[in-house]
């Protein structure tokens, strides 16, 4: 869910970094865990100017498609 202005929060991905490594029983060195977070993060802010982008309400966020 989006706040006012359209703004979306920030993800805390260090946290979810955490989640997933306990959820995928992975053990992930220090600088591993840096360069995922680095991606996320570069991952995030490329996506940032399409989930800004207002659509209107008639307008659905995705189909479903069945065989």
């Amino acid at each position: 869910m989006s706040s006012p202005n359209n703004i979306l929060p920030a993800a805390d991905w260090a946290a979810y970094i955490r989640q997933m490594e306990a959820v995928l029983a992975l053990e992930l060195d220090e600088a591993r865990r840096q360069e995922l977070l680095t991606q996320f993060q570069r991952i995030a802010a490329m996506a940032q100017p399409l989930m800004a982008l207002p659509l209107d309400q008639r307008v659905e966020i995705a189909g479903v498609y069945r065989a």
